[in-house]
């Protein structure tokens, strides 16, 4: 049961981040087309999951959480991104993406490509712009990103998932995948927040393994919504894994092994956040919300 100050939490910088995600890019000087079709994947709504993971950590350490704005940005600019060249014809080909047409549905593909391109630059302009930090937590955001979000990160776990596809995987393949295409920028997510709150080594090593272990748990989720979720609620159609002869969990463990996976990592992250001695409940909370979502 979340509680109504984890409520007004996640309403109140949900908003927050869609505003300025907005303001970031009205901004720029640019064709008009361009800016349209980048707004429209950026207001294309979604959890906002990776934001909302860095505020919660600089509000376990009791920091200003507005000075994780541009960080949150940028992190959600390159998951814009790569959901936008996922959904081209040449990736998953997907004509809707959270109920409306996709970008390249709307722009045409190369808008589209254009569009990704363009969030994914603006992103590392914004986080080397960064003000009222030090050097050296600029460049290790910067660094920390730009290896999440590439060939050793999502990029990495998107090929995997591709040269995966009518394959059937092992576990240990299967976890490689999402340990990267989905886990790497929520990590990132917890870890910037960690920078900018100047945590110690031994806080950042639970955060990182909490990180690890909740990532695996989004994905676990996501592959049970697939099965029994709502589909007014997930935003697509339930049993398109199945159709697809996809690699899932449940399809490796049945679903009753992905749930009880689901309930091990969760423990597993729980046990990483009580050993980072944080003060404020939001990241449990945070955590909670991941594990039981239904869209």
């Amino acid at each position: 049961m979340t509680s109504s100050s984890f409520k007004e939490f996640t309403s109140f910088y949900k908003k927050r981040i869609d505003e300025k995600l907005v303001q970031y890019v009205n901004e720029l000087s640019m064709p008009a087309t361009l800016k349209k079709s980048m707004i429209y994947s950026l207001e294309a709504g979604g959890k906002r999951i990776r934001p909302l993971l860095l505020f919660a950590v600089l509000k376990s350490f009791q920091k200003d959480i507005e000075m994780g704005l541009p960080a949150a940005c940028a992190i959600e600019m390159i998951h814009t991104y790569s959901l936008i060249h996922d959904d081209l014809p040449s990736m998953d080909d997907d004509d809707l993406r959270r109920g409306k047409p996709t970008n390249h549905k709307v722009f045409g593909e190369a808008m589209a490509i254009l569009a990704g391109d363009a969030l994914l630059t603006y992103s590392f302009q914004i986080l080397a712009e960064m003000k009222d930090i030090s050097p050296e937590q600029r460049l290790s955001l910067i660094t920390l990103i730009a290896k999440s979000a590439g060939a050793e990160g999502m990029v990495g776990g998107q090929t995997a998932d591709m040269e995966g596809e009518g394959k059937q995987l092992t576990l240990e393949e299967l976890e490689y995948i999402h340990k990267n295409k989905t886990g790497r920028l929520l990590s990132a997510s917890v870890m910037a927040g960690a920078i900018l709150a100047e945590a110690n080594d031994e806080q950042k090593h639970h955060l990182e393994r909490f990180a690890y272990h909740i990532g695996l748990a989004f994905q676990i989720r996501d592959d049970i919504l697939d099965i029994e979720g709502n589909e007014e609620q997930i935003g697509k159609p339930v049993g398109s894994d199945e159709i697809n002869n996809k690699s899932t969990y449940p399809s490796l463990l049945t679903l009753d092994g992905a749930k009880a996976k689901l309930r091990e990592e969760m423990e597993a992250a729980k046990q990483h956040l009580e050993n980072a001695h944080l003060e404020d409940p939001i990241l449990f909370e945070l955590m909670e919300f991941i594990g039981k979502r239904v869209s």
